[in-house]
């Protein structure tokens, strides 16, 4: 009896310790990245809001091994082969070049992520700078494009970190 009653306390704990949280998002968007630049870089994004901040998850494959830079930039266009038609950072309140949650910063400074030896990355990010489309311009992030950089952001180089080429680009739309 003493077996069994421990037996299903272990069952238990592992089946609470396995599940996952799942968020409920007041509002939620998934992205599929575009390759770029003759990359041969693909992923999905999901950026999801609750409770005045918002959550950025992305999963990346095809990325050359190392550190690279991922931005929101002013446009969801990603119609050239090299991404530029997405214009540059997204800044609707013209700041200096930097990253987001450190100091002065565009509202599309993300920052870097790794890539791990066989291309692959996650990024998670969250911030109260964003919104998902709200009346606020300076936050909402509804028409703007996701891209991600060959290279790392320096943080410093204006206006854009000095990142290297646009490798996957996704528009940010409903």
């Amino acid at each position: 009896m003493k077996k069994l009653i421990l037996s299903i306390i272990v069952i238990t704990a592992i089946i609470i310790g396995c599940k996952s949280t799942v968020v409920n998002y007041d509002r939620k968007i998934d992205l599929r990245f575009e390759s770029k630049s003759d990359s041969k870089v693909s992923g999905k994004a999901m950026f999801g809001e609750k409770d005045g901040k918002v959550t950025l998850e992305a999963q990346l494959s095809g990325l050359k091994p190392g550190v690279h830079a991922i931005h929101i930039h002013e446009k969801s266009d990603c119609s050239a082969a090299d991404g530029s038609s997405a214009g540059g950072h997204w800044n609707p309140t013209f700041k200096k070049h930097g990253k987001l949650g450190t100091g002065e910063a565009h509202k599309g400074d993300i920052g870097n992520f790794t890539a791990d030896e066989s291309g692959n990355a996650t990024v998670i990010f969250t911030t109260a700078e964003w919104c998902i489309g709200c009346s606020d311009e300076t936050k909402n992030i509804i028409g703007k494009g996701l891209i991600v950089h060959q290279d790392p952001d320096d943080y410093i180089s204006q206006p854009s970190g000095n990142a290297g080429a646009r490798v996957a680009c996704s528009a940010i739309i409903k």
